[in-house]
């Protein structure tokens, strides 16, 4: 520390000067075809609302005409920040007029001036009439709900979920919330609801009418 500029000259001689390469330089990617998702950035938390978190509500649809218009009147009432919300339905084996019901009443609910609309819709159309778990599943209800039917049924349910999630789920999702359509009654709060629980998957004990997964 007491050394004149000299002195710390001669001292300092003997020394090889630092040299520093940069091994971490930027690599740029021009090329259209190669996407980079970053999902760190995605967050799933208690403050749902305060974070602005996306929730994707996914709804698997089969002859369910009759039960729209009940489906339609308690989504729209949902407290939860519409466009916030993205809504996507899979649509198969249907005998009835579903998909077109589904499309009218999508169609009257985005365009309301009087409430904020769903950020996106998706619907997914896919039948299963082919698949060899469906020739196992009587169409009579008795038998449907029967105990022999249930291993076959639950596959194709089990197909058709997995269908509609991969075909709508997002990187920019925080949480996905399975919703039946033929529920007659729901809070209006209740992915506030199911969000305070802090948990990375939410099922009622007694039924299977609603399902929340935490994503991130």
């Amino acid at each position: 520390m007491q050394m004149s500029a000299s002195e710390q000259a001669r001292w300092a001689g003997h020394q090889q000067t630092p040299v520093i390469f940069n091994h971490h330089a930027p690599i740029e990617i021009n090329s259209s075809t190669i996407q980079h998702v970053n999902l760190n950035e995605v967050k799933s938390t208690t403050q749902a609302v305060l974070n602005e978190e996306r929730v994707l509500i996914l709804t698997p649809l089969r002859n369910a005409a009759q039960h729209l218009d009940k489906y339609f009147e308690l989504v729209s009432q949902l407290s939860y920040p519409h466009n916030l919300i993205d809504l996507a339905f899979l649509v198969g084996d249907s005998e009835d007029d579903t998909l077109g019901m589904l499309s009218m009443e999508l169609e009257r609910i985005q365009s309301r001036s009087d409430k904020v609309p769903f950020h996106s819709v998706m619907i997914v159309e896919k039948d299963f009439k082919n698949d060899p778990d469906a020739k196992l599943v009587s169409q009579n209800v008795q038998d449907r709900h029967g105990f022999a039917a249930q291993g076959p049924r639950r596959r194709i349910m089990g197909k058709a979920r997995n269908f509609l999630l991969s075909a709508a789920l997002k990187p920019e999702h925080s949480w996905v919330y399975w919703r039946d359509v033929d529920i007659q009654d729901s809070p209006s709060k209740i992915i506030e609801d199911f969000v305070a629980h802090d948990r990375d998957i939410l099922v009622p004990s007694k039924s299977e009418v609603k399902l929340l997964e935490r994503i991130a």
